[in-house]
């Protein structure tokens, strides 16, 4: 804080011109540029002009100015934080290098010559006051005034504005978090309704929860489905083909049907039966005549073999009646 610090050196105050700011000062005499304000609910919008006022030169010492809570609530009006908030919230921007407590609304001769002040810097926007259309005038005429640009979107006023038109979901957030409604001067029969509230957002929130789960999990069902009918498609083609292959027109059972068909007749063919290439053919010398009638047929291997059975027979009879005849 300013009143913390050293008293600046005696030698007389003497301010430096815009060219030699701008060209750069020795390291021992640094640009003194000063900027003021509320600085109430600090946000990047105050950061950022701050850091312009810093960067203004190469070599500067930012000097910053922050009204107090009996100036603030006579010209401006009331503020959220305390004078001692905005103080040590100020001391924390890094482009801060000194603070003055308890600014002055409008600047004066003696208090720029106190500080030692070269430039003054703030946006560019009239800043009326009750007895000025412009408290900023006079600093603009003499030369001194180093203008920055705001940071449109965000404001004090506008955080204030948000709270305001949100009102009841800060309420609701607060006793949800342990406030009690003393605290936030809230009624006993507001305080009933927000907890209602808050139990019925609650259910809306189970509900939705519950409605996305449910589209998950039909999501899901939906895709195992078609995975299913997929593969059902697969295996169905797979069986179709194999059932074709085994049982079609040309297939395999038709090729085996044949060959076991061939293999049967082959079996009970005549010329190929064993006993029948193993039956030697009767003589034709010794065949009776009735044997060229037609006989019953008999089969090929015992018609055979009798035949040759009874042509013996016939000789051994006809050698016995002709050694009779010799007797």
């Amino acid at each position: 804080y300013a009143d913390q610090l050293v008293s600046p050196e005696k030698r007389p105050y003497k301010r430096v011109s815009l060219e030699e700011a701008q060209k750069g000062t020795p390291p021992d005499r640094p640009v003194r540029v000063y900027a003021d304000g509320i600085f109430d609910i600090f946000h990047s919008g105050h950061a950022r002009a701050l850091m312009q006022a810093k960067g203004l030169f190469p070599n500067t010492h930012l000097i910053v100015g922050v009204c107090s809570d009996e100036l603030t609530h006579k010209l401006k009006g009331f503020t959220v934080m305390s004078e001692d908030e905005r103080y040590d919230a100020v001391t924390h921007c890094r482009y801060v290098d000194e603070v003055v407590r308890d600014a002055p609304w409008t600047l004066t001769p003696e208090f720029l010559a106190k500080h030692r002040i070269d430039f003054v810097a703030h946006d560019d926007i009239p800043y009326s006051s009750e007895d000025s259309d412009d408290v900023y005038k006079h600093i603009k005429e003499a030369g001194m005034f180093a203008p920055t640009q705001r940071t449109e979107g965000i404001s004090t006023s506008d955080i204030i504005t948000r709270i305001v038109r949100d009102y009841d979901v800060y309420v609701r957030r607060n006793l949800q978090r342990g406030y009690t409604a003393k605290e936030l001067n809230v009624s006993f029969i507001n305080e009933k309704k927000y907890h209602l509230q808050e139990r019925v957002d609650k259910v809306k929130q189970k509900v939705r929860d519950v409605e996305e789960k449910s589209k998950e999990f039909v999501q899901r069902v939906e895709e195992k489905s078609i995975d299913l009918i997929q593969k059902w498609e697969e295996k169905s083609r797979e069986f179709i083909g194999n059932f074709l292959q085994m049982f079609g027109p040309e297939g395999a059972l038709k090729h085996m049907l044949k060959e076991g068909k061939g293999r049967m007749l082959q079996a009970i063919s005549p010329s190929s039966s064993p006993a029948h290439e193993r039956s030697p053919s009767p003589s034709p010398a010794f065949r009776l005549p009735f044997f060229n009638k037609a006989s019953p047929p008999t089969s090929p291997g015992f018609g055979a073999a009798r035949q040759w059975r009874i042509s013996e027979d016939e000789v051994d009879e006809d050698d016995e009646e002709e050694n009779g005849d010799e007797d």
